[in-house]
This record gives C-alpha cells, sequence and structure tokens, in this order.
C-alpha cells in the first residue's frame, strides 16, 4: 500500500502547461474498490471522474495539460504522467494494488518508472536501521545515485526528466529527515507526552489531558500538503472502523496563522472527522517541536495514561496501524 511518504513530493510536481491535448486511457482492474475512479491534479482536484464496467474495465479520452496527476480508486493512489498523444494501458488487481500495477502503450515508460519507484520506496522504507546509522546511509546512498542514474539513462519525456529529478530531490531529503526524526524520538516512548492546548474547530480549545482515559491517534497535517491530503481517505474508514472504541483521533494542523480561514472552509468542506485542531505556532508549535516535527504527515499514538506509545505511528494507509490498534484495544 502507497505511503505518499514526504510533503515535498507531490506538493512541489506543478504541472507542465504546454498546451491542452488528448490522452487515452483504459484499464483492467481485477478486485476494484468502487465503481469509479478519479483522474486528480497535484492540488486534489478531480479533473475527470471515470466509471468501471461490472468486468472491471473502463475506456475514456480527455484534454489534459501535460503533467503530473494521480489516479484515485477511492482506496488507492497512483501516480501518473500525462502529456498529449498518450495512449495508456492500466492492468492492476486493486487488493495488491502497487505490486501489480503496470502500464502499456505510449506514455509506458514514464510511468511504469513511477510505479517501480513507489515499490522500490516501500522497500527501502521497510528496513530497519534504528540501530545502525552508518548501514542507513549507505544502502540510502546506493539507492539515491542507482534511482538517479536510472532517470538519467532513460528515454524518458524531457519535462518528465526535469520534473522528477526535482521531486526525488526532495522525496530523499524527506527519508533523511524522516530518519533523523525517528533517531531523535527514540527517547521518547513510554514516557509523558508533551502537552498542547489548541483551537477546536468545533468552538473553543482542546487539550491533551482532556482526552485522559482513551488512546489518541495524531495526525499532524497541512491544508497545502499533497501527501497529508492523501491519507484522508484512509484515516476516515479508520475513524469509522474504531467509531465507539476506546480511541480519539485528532488532527493538528500546522498550516500558518495567515492561512487559519483556509483551514476552517477545508475541514468543513471535505467533512473531516475526528477532532480537528489548530497549532498555536505553526512549525514552531511547543508540540511539534518536542516531536521532532519537521516534515508531514506525522502520525503519533499516545496511550491513555498520557505517555507516548508511538512517536512515529504507521499512517492510516499502512494495515499495520489497524493491527496495532486491534491489540491494543484487544479486538479479535
Amino acid at each position: 500500500m502507497k505511503k505518499l511518504l514526504f510533503i515535498l513530493f507531490t506538493g512541489l510536481i506543478s504541472n507542465i502547461v504546454l498546451g491542452q491535448s488528448m490522452v487515452n486511457l483504459k484499464a483492467q482492474i481485477n478486485n476494484r474498490n468502487g465503481d469509479i475512479v478519479y483522474i486528480k491534479d497535484n492540488f486534489g482536484k478531480t479533473i475527470k471522474e471515470i466509471k468501471i464496467n461490472d468486468k472491471g474495465f473502463f475506456t475514456d479520452k480527455f484534454e489534459v495539460k501535460d503533467g503530473f496527476f494521480s489516479l484515485y480508486d477511492g482506496v488507492e493512489y497512483a501516480q501518473l504522467f500525462l502529456k498529449g498523444g498518450f495512449d495508456l494501458s492500466i492492468k492492476l488487481d486493486a487488493k495488491e494494488f502497487d505490486e501489480t500495477l503496470n502500464f502499456s502503450g505510449v506514455g509506458s515508460e514514464e510511468n511504469n518508472f513511477l510505479a517501480e519507484n513507489t515499490i522500490n520506496n516501500e522497500n527501502f522504507e521497510k528496513q530497519n536501521f534504528e540501530k545502525d546509522k552508518d548501514a542507513f546511509y549507505l544502502v540510502f546512498d546506493a539507492k539515491k545515485k542507482s534511482d538517479f542514474e536510472k532517470l538519467a539513462s532513460g528515454t524518458y519525456d524531457e519535462n518528465f526528466k526535469i520534473q522528477t529529478k526535482k521531486s526525488m530531490t526532495q522525496e530523499f531529503l524527506g527519508m533523511q529527515m524522516s530518519y533523523k526524526d525517528a533517531q531523535l524520538t527514540k527517547g521518547i516512548t513510554g514516557k509523558a507526552s508533551k502537552s498542547f492546548d489548541y483551537e477546536n474547530h468545533s468552538g473553543g480549545k482542546t487539550k491533551l489531558e482532556d482526552l485522559k482515559g482513551k488512546y489518541v491517534y495524531i495526525d499532524v497535517w497541512a491544508t497545502w500538503c499533497g501527501p497529508c491530503r492523501a491519507e484522508i481517505p484512509s484515516l476516515k474508514k479508520v475513524e469509522e472502523k474504531y467509531h465507539g472504541k476506546n480511541i480519539v483521533f485528532v488532527s493538528i494542523s500546522v498550516d500558518e496563522m495567515k492561512d487559519h480561514e483556509k483551514w476552517v472552509k477545508f475541514v468543513k468542506e471535505k467533512q473531516l472527522g475526528g477532532i480537528q485542531l489548530y497549532a498555536d505556532k505553526s512549525w514552531m508549535s511547543d508540540f511539534t517541536k518536542a516531536f521532532g516535527i519537521n516534515s508531514i504527515p506525522r502520525f503519533i499514538l499516545i496511550d491513555p495514561q498520557g505517555n507516548v506509545v508511538d512517536a512515529n505511528a504507521k499512517r492510516p494507509s499502512d494495515a499495520q496501524l489497524q493491527a496495532q490498534l486491534d491489540d491494543l484495544l484487544i479486538i479479535k
């Protein structure tokens, strides 16, 4: 399952405007998650809805401005590079979305690069370097070198190369930041969490002590963060599954104060659930500094006594999160 790990990966790839032209897109999706797939731009706006037939097949032709998009099936995302004249065929099994995603036809080389990059990043993330900093940087440097060489040597669209190189640079920076975050927070587990006392979208203010007696799953995010927004559908599903259980879901926005009204509107329009809070000093809030947060989304799990269970909790889109919550909440 896709992680979409770092704040700048999706957000910093700007659509390349080279005139609007037609693309052909068709797909065979086994075990589909819904009857419609959505083509979204990098701001999360749906530019095309495509209906899937009873056999999991769809075909469509539509206009795009050449650049990066995402295909969303209601649960999972796949990154796309679309350009006028592309004639793409997609095959995948939604139960093993990233692992089975494959493109053929005109434009397949660029899109298979993106799909393979997702899998390679996931495999890298699964490795445990917690106790071996040297091993992390040895593998990290080798991966970085290999990935950039693969991009440079491919016969890809030139604008694709330029924009993907920029995004990969930011993604590797995010990997380093994430690893440093993990190192900084190793000593926090089991200790009392730093508290907060933030504005609640529903009115008044909410502090961590108000939630004592329940597990608290915290999502640190921002309205401008593409990977943060990508986790929203999964977060809603997790909230629904554990509704009525001994856990509360808290989302803390680190948007700048100038974007306060944007946050208010976003929460309302997207019908975000859980407890929606607004950090008092954005990135410089005491809570975010205590957890060494310098990349988002970031997820934190706190126990009913206010102690940190996991300073780098799994994302809502990661099945391991539900396994952990089931164990903590004794759900069979």
